[in-house]
């Protein structure tokens, strides 16, 4: 029970130090909108695409909720250097919690606030043409889930190598883009050149996306149950990674 309630503290302290920002939430779902919209709508009349009964903006719509997920769960990551600048990641390792359960927590929290994001952007289907059933919305919901936990312990493995925000955000530079634009959240990933079709299955964020497109459009390049399959071993492995890399680094401030 102690370590539930461990695990429960710090994922109710970092989910309240997003929340408390309000501003935060309505520019993070500012910016996907913006996507979905003005992209979306400037490219799909530029372009035929007759990929989706809805068009480009529907086609995209599951890749913009991922990007959003990604952007704001790695990014989230920097919380962990400034809890190390400003000393409380001291007095959360004197506790007497397994590392393991103060990195679930920390992941759990980032999460919390990306699936708020990803809710708010469910409910705005309408916007883009897009059918949102009470089924397909859970559904997706914890496939939104999935994705936030894999890509938030991503984010605290990064950090947890990192000692400065500008280290950190330099090699955010090379990892979140690619991940995001290798995924086909914006462009149909069959049909691609072999070399290229071999890297973009290499990305996690491919399945995630995938898992997304044919659990709300019904319309996947994989199989949905591989896809979701692919996005929970990557969630649990990284779920490992994390816990493993952060007790070990995390020691030296002891």
């Amino acid at each position: 029970m102690s370590e539930l309630e461990g695990i429960y503290t710090i994922w109710l302290r970092e989910a309240k130090r997003y929340i408390r920002y309000k501003s935060r939430i309505i520019t993070a779902v500012f910016t996907p909108l913006l996507w979905l919209l003005v992209f979306g709508m400037g490219l799909g009349t530029a372009i035929r695409f007759g990929g989706t009964t809805g068009g480009y903006q529907s086609f995209i719509y599951p890749g913009i909720i991922s990007q959003k997920i990604l952007f704001t769960c790695v990014m989230s990551g920097v919380g962990i250097i400034m809890d190390k600048q400003y000393g409380f990641l001291k007095e959360i390792m004197v506790a007497p919690l397994s590392r393991a359960s103060i990195s679930l927590g920390k992941a759990l929290g980032i999460s919390t606030g990306a699936i708020l994001q990803a809710i708010i952007l469910l409910s705005l289907s309408f916007l883009v043409n897009v059918e949102m059933t009470p089924v397909i919305f859970i559904v997706a919901t914890f496939v939104c889930i999935v994705i936030s936990i894999g890509f938030s312990c991503l984010g605290l493995f990064i950090a947890s190598f990192m000692d400065s925000m500008e280290g950190f955000n330099l090699v955010m530079s090379f990892v979140i883009l690619p991940i995001f634009l290798l995924s086909g959240a914006l462009f149909p990933v069959s049909g691609l050149p072999n070399w290229l079709s071999f890297i973009v299955y290499l990305d996690p964020l491919t399945y995630g996306v995938d898992a997304l497109r044919g659990v709300i459009l019904g319309e996947s390049v994989l199989p949905v149950e591989i896809s979701i399959t692919v996005t929970i071993l990557f969630a649990v492995i990284m779920v490992f990674l994390s816990a493993l890399v952060f007790t070990k680094k995390e020691q030296n401030l002891m």
